[in-house]
């Protein structure tokens, strides 16, 4: 879902803020993409080992932290701007469940045959289109609550979600299915030739999602941007704060950290938190960090960076199909042309090229991309674009 039009430049700050957040996360994840893609011989485990990552390749996964959240919140918020579009609960949540469906059906298809060229497949990775897709088909039902009651709900989920990490259901077990989907990642055997991978737990999402629908009224029209700046401010530093209190503890939210000999390493250790399914201090971080991300780009104004990534940002499901077919094409090509260098993968030596190959891939995307969204803006009476 998306509010961009055809120049981001004519769109008011709080609808531009949107696409450029959601535009940055999207080049983030652009990174991390071409890190799983070229740095294979050096993949990271979540959380990561300290010990064995080097602080460039730790940064560069942290930061694609931001992406799956702030995706995840947005898309939220924007099923509450797309109601008061079309003025009503009722097209709101026809639109969501339409969507989620679509965004399902995606990823088992034209999403997983992007990673593994295999058809048919013989795995099936249920990741963050899918749960993007579930959560919206939630939150079509979830949109009938009152706010308050949506905001409590959200909070809990995220809030209290870890108080089940302990509860596991054996394969066979009649809850192992819908547990493996909602909170615990695992197998799913569907058949002796297909397996599929629960790699992203719904349960955490269908929470962040509702909280992001339920931030829907301080973006209304007739809302006033200093009082909605002071609230993502108020907000974000609470989520900030929340964070670094909980993981001094070292208790309840997330895996303990430790001290090093190193800062560096101690760093790391205290910002080392878990994605799959994510943790209340992963969610804490990231969404603080993206909600103080969202204020500073509206108060940023019209500025011509700002406009750069509200075009990534105006077209997410155009660029997420296109890099991946992107990426796996070049993969290809250099395995054909350079073979295999890096233990059965063909990939860098360092994370400098990765950074390097991400810049470039951005600026080559960026016009199909400008190109598909005005599209899109203009051509209002083909329906299925809106899905796109």
């Amino acid at each position: 879902m998306t509010i961009a039009l055809t120049s981001p430049t004519l769109v008011s700050q709080r609808l531009q803020s949107i696409d450029a957040l959601r535009g940055l996360v999207i080049l983030f994840m652009l990174l991390d993409h071409v890190r799983e893609t070229f740095f294979m011989h050096h993949q990271v485990v979540d959380p990561m080992t300290i010990e064995s990552t080097e602080p460039s390749l730790f940064f560069s996964r942290t930061l694609a932290h931001l992406c799956a959240p702030v995706f995840v919140l947005l898309t939220g918020l924007s099923a509450w701007l797309y109601g008061e579009k079309y003025q009503g609960r009722g097209a709101t949540s026809a639109f969501l469940f339409k969507r989620g469906l679509f965004l399902v059906v995606l990823e088992f298809t034209l999403v997983n045959f992007a990673w593994t060229f295999q058809l048919p497949p013989t795995v099936i990775y249920m990741q963050v289109i899918w749960a993007i897709g579930v959560s919206m088909i939630a939150l079509s039902l979830l949109v009938w609550l009152p706010r308050p009651a949506l905001i409590a709900l959200g909070a809990l989920i995220i809030a209290g979600h870890n108080l089940l990490d302990g509860v596991h259901f054996a394969p066979g077990s009649v809850m192992h299915v819908p547990w493996a989907i909602l909170h615990d990642r695992g197998w799913l055997e569907v058949s002796d030739s297909l397996r599929m991978r629960t790699s992203y737990p719904v349960l955490p999402w269908i929470g962040v999602i509702a909280l992001g629908y339920a931030l829907g009224p301080w973006f209304a029209r007739s809302s006033v941007a200093g009082v909605r700046q002071r609230r993502l401010l108020l907000a974000g530093v609470a989520a900030l704060l929340g964070f670094v209190g909980l993981r001094l503890l070292n208790g309840y939210g997330e895996a303990p950290w430790s001290s090093y000999p190193s800062l560096v390493q101690t760093v790391m250790s205290f910002c080392n938190i878990t994605k799959y399914p994510p943790s209340l201090l992963f969610l804490a971080l990231t969404l603080g960090a993206g909600l103080l991300l969202l204020r500073g780009f509206e108060r940023a104004g019209q500025a011509r960076w700002i406009s750069v990534l509200a075009v990534f940002g105006a077209a997410p499901m155009f660029f997420y199909l296109l890099h991946l077919y992107v990426l796996k094409l070049l993969y290809l090509a250099c395995v054909a042309l350079f073979g295999l260098n890096q233990g059965g993968y063909f990939g860098f030596d360092s994370i400098g090229f990765i950074w390097l190959i991400a810049v470039l891939l951005a600026a080559a995307l960026y016009l199909p991309v400008r190109q598909f969204a005005q599209l899109k803006a203009r051509r209002r009476d083909i329906s299925w674009l809106k899905y796109l």
